[in-house]
């Protein structure tokens, strides 16, 4: 998740920035930049890496009105070229953004045609150009004039040469926080960079624009209109800050995945036409059809993500599918042809395990995609192709928003492949893709929800003992809401198809062992009353979770957590994010170390 930071007063603007980006570190990032207005000129400094690297070489800079940005790569490798602040044509405007600009593939192209040159690959480039190009007396006008053209998330921050001493703003589903000083005035994307310098703030809100001078801020509409904005006064830690409030990394990354899932998808999928672009994966038409076989290679949360991309990929694409765990992969010396696909799936795209796979895999000739959220990680260098999920950085190591962004990415390579091989005709993918687009909504609903699940976790939080069963769909979901409970509340779980329970598992049923059950309606919907029944029968307490119109569960289930309705292939991620949050609560019930569970680590670069 990138960060923004901006200043407008009588200091040296730079320090300031420069302290500034240096607490939004916590958010991750890969390059860093600071524009600095000096008189009629803008000096600017951009580095691949940390802060510190930028500090080691930056040029003396003065000025006293200035903005920076910490970037996470998603257009375009972390280079210094495309690190923030971007210009424009003449070098007087400079922008830095955090977002995902949809259409700029399409702005890029018209800018270019009419002369504009471009020296990065991002989507935020765009900006300069096009304030440029609307740009003739007023620079507020330009800047709405191209917000409007804007499709997409984005949290801006614009300095021009011709308009000294100030700063322009603007928010669409990306924050953005303006810091009130005395004589000085600051801008960032989170509060925790200027609360050194101020604690009394303002919070943009969607569809917001402001201008910020060292001795007023003007807030407005995109339209124009004033706005009118109350002062707040934060009294949070600085590391209560850093969480934006939430009391772990974890629970604000749980509720970050609206957004995940959102960006995610965005500018990739289209109603209109039932198209998914996928054109990063490099899988063309003639090769997508000669395809026999699906390899999904992965470890711990992403192995779990990819045994529901099995269940998915056979049902719309209709190719045998196979799962494997990363680092058994290489030992079960597993035959493979150019005829299949190797999908590895990895947050960081540096797991070990999984880098030692895909080079077997590439050995014996086979196509290979990564689904990864990091930008440039030694994975996305190795493969044919990489389709990125965009949900920001992930501080807690037990993965919440990522699991989801990795499903995200997962319905997309279905669509895509069932569309090309025939298996999935326009229509149906149209209803799909509107499916798809609701998800976001259906999991802030869950999130509303919360205390429904916290009320269920601290009841149950002192048992020793966990069961998650799920059928089909849900069953990897019963398996990662396991690993969510052993990761950080340290409590013995264990999750099972729930048809296998009686081949074992129920030998250890007893009066009073809470079984979660994900019943949600479906093709197994009948078969799982029928599991219910048998853990019943053994006197063990079975919390279900059930669709919102679901009257029958009640005459099985001990106690209910209602989801949603939503389509077969949609409810799993309503039911991931609801034992996410169970299992968060139980930790937090038991006193745990959430963010940092003992002997754990959140990126395994080791085998």
């Amino acid at each position: 998740m990138c960060g923004i930071v901006g200043y407008v007063g009588d200091k040296n603007a730079v320090k300031i920035l420069l302290d500034s980006l240096k607490r939004l570190e916590y958010r991750g990032y890969d390059s860093a930049g600071v524009a600095v207005l000096d008189g009629r000129k803008i000096g600017m400094h951009k580095a691949s890496g940390r802060i510190s690297e930028l500090e080691a070489t930056l040029p003396k800079m003065n000025g006293s009105t200035g903005i920076g940005h910490t970037r996470w790569a998603t257009h375009g490798a972390p280079t210094k070229e495309n690190a923030h602040p971007h210009l424009d044509c003449t070098g007087k405007i400079a922008v830095v953004h955090n977002g995902i600009i949809e259409n700029f593939q399409t702005l890029k192209e018209e800018l270019i045609n009419k002369g504009h040159v471009f020296s990065s690959e991002t989507d935020t480039e765009v900006i300069p150009h096009l304030i440029e190009e609307f740009y003739v007396n007023d620079l507020e006008d330009a800047f709405r004039k191209t917000i409007s053209k804007l499709e997409g998330s984005y949290a801006l921050a614009i300095l021009s040469a011709d308009k000294n001493g100030s700063v322009l703003a603007a928010r669409k589903n990306s924050p953005l926080v303006i810091g009130l000083g005395k004589n000085e005035n600051f801008l960032a994307s989170d509060v925790p960079a200027m609360l050194k310098f101020t604690r009394k703030v303002i919070f943009l809100e969607d569809g917001e624009m402001a201008v910020l001078e060292k001795n007023r801020v003007r807030i407005s509409t995109f339209d124009g209109a004033a706005v009118k904005k109350s002062t707040q006064t934060i009294d949070w830690t600085a590391e209560d800050a850093e969480k934006a409030g939430y009391e772990h990394f974890m629970l604000k990354e749980i509720h970050e995945q609206p957004r995940a899932f959102r960006e995610t998808l965005a500018g990739r999928i289209s109603e209109l036409d039932g198209a998914v672009r996928l054109g990063s994966i490099g899988l063309g038409e003639k090769k997508a059809r000669s395809i026999r076989r699906i390899v999904l290679i992965a470890c711990g949360t992403s192995f779990h993500a990819s045994i529901f991309g099995k269940y998915l990929l056979e049902r719309i694409v209709k190719v045998p599918v196979e799962t494997q765990i990363s680092s058994e992969f290489r030992y079960s010396e597993p035959v493979l042809d150019p005829d299949t696909l190797v999908v590895v799936i990895t947050q960081s795209g540096e797991t070990a395990d999984t880098i030692a796979a895909l080079r077997e895999a590439a050995g014996q000739g086979c196509t290979s995609i990564a689904i990864t959220n990091v930008v440039g990680s030694t994975i996305t260098r190795e493969v044919d192709g990489v389709l990125y999920t965009f949900a920001g950085p992930e501080i807690g190591v037990a993965a919440t928003k990522t699991f989801a962004a990795q499903i995200a990415a997962l319905y997309m390579l279905a669509i895509h492949l069932g569309k090309i091989r025939g298996t999935l005709d326009v229509e149906s993918a149209k209803r799909f893709i509107t499916n798809l687009k609701s998800m976001p909504w259906k999991i802030q609903d869950v999130l509303d929800e919360k205390s429904e699940v916290e009320k269920y976790a601290n009841k149950f939080a002192q048992s020793q003992q966990f069961f998650f069963i799920g059928r089909n769909l849900n069953y990897p979901v019963a398996l990662e809401g396991a690993l969510k409970l052993k990761e950080i509340a340290y409590v013995s779980a264990e999750g099972h198809p729930a048809g296998e329970l009686k081949h074992g598992p129920l030998a250890l049923l007893m009066r009073g062992v809470p079984v979660v059950a994900i019943a949600t309606q479906g093709l197994t919907y009948s078969k799982m009353l029928g599991n219910i029944k048998e853990v019943k029968a053994r006197d063990a307490t079975v919390i279900a979770i059930a669709s919102e119109s679901d009257t029958e569960i009640d005459k099985f289930a001990d106690y209910v957590i209602r989801i949603p309705d939503t389509g077969e292939l949609f409810s799993p991620v309503l039911a991931a994010v609801v034992l996410q949050l169970f299992a968060y609560y139980v930790a937090k019930k038991r006193k745990c170390v959430i963010d940092k569970p003992r002997n754990l680590a959140k990126s395994v670069t080791v085998e």
